[in-house]
């Protein structure tokens, strides 16, 4: 298996409303194309422009929906670049990852953490021979983000430090488990988001079901069963194992 995926509920794009006709030459937008513009003028079209496309990418209207898609990528790469960055700066998990992650010999540069779209069913995703990528359009806050982030650094740690064969659904169960169990993903806000709530052993069935998700994803697994089977043969060890924290996340 080449990488792994994390599954989430992704929030919904906005419907892609029809096109309306280009400002006319008597409109504010074709105003400032005439020569002779005043300073004030010049001020005033472009902040007309930026109000224009601020409520085409809110309604759609006076886009394609090439364009409207283009647009809501470019918002959604920025704002993950962004909290990347700050992450990189001030998560303590995610420092601590990094820095335990230069210790195992194998660092993590900044361009093995790629933004990038993906489909609405991931938030991210590790690759033994590309990194770590970021589901740019999969995040509904800042701290889904550093989950996620967190979540695959342990996936790339457990390569470096256990040298995984990622055909292998234990060996790809247990690191599954490590992620889910260490990286926040299984919180109970996490789960309340999610419409799960348990009250007995509310993470380890989180961390089952999610490790389960992921296993049944990698090609080498037959069914679901199959995965399934694969996170119990592991679960006890594997859970137990906080490497490189000293405990849960």
């Amino acid at each position: 298996m080449a990488s792994t995926t994390q599954t989430q509920d992704a929030p919904s794009q906005p419907a892609i409303a029809p096109q309306i006709p280009k400002p006319t030459e008597s409109s504010p937008a074709a105003a400032g194309t005439q020569g002779g513009a005043s300073e004030k003028e010049v001020k005033e079209q472009k902040a007309f422009e930026r109000w224009t496309k601020t409520l085409s990418l809110i309604t759609g209207i006076g886009l394609s929906q090439e364009e409207f898609q283009a647009e809501i990528e470019k918002i959604d790469r920025k704002q993950c670049e962004l909290r990347k960055e700050q992450l990189i700066k001030t998560s303590p998990g995610v420092r601590f990852m990094m820095n335990n992650l230069v210790k195992a010999g194998c660092p993590l540069t900044k361009n093995m953490l790629e933004c990038g779209p993906c489909d609405n069913t991931k938030s991210g995703g590790f690759s033994k021979d590309h990194g770590i990528l970021l589901c740019q359009n999969g995040f509904f806050s800042k701290k889904h983000q550093e989950h996620t982030m967190i979540h695959e650094m342990i996936h790339m740690y457990d390569h470096c430090v256990f040298n995984l064969d990622w055909d292998n659904l234990r060996h790809h169960a247990c690191s599954e488990v490590r992620a889910a169990a260490l990286s926040g993903d299984c919180n109970w806000s996490r789960e309340v988001r999610r419409g799960f709530y348990t009250f007995t052993k509310q993470h380890q069935e989180c961390v089952k079901r999610r490790a389960t998700l992921s296993v049944a994803g990698n090609p080498k697994c037959p069914s679901r069963d199959a995965a399934e089977k694969a996170v119990n043969a592991v679960f006890e060890s594997c859970y137990n194992d906080t490497r490189p924290f000293d405990e849960f996340y």
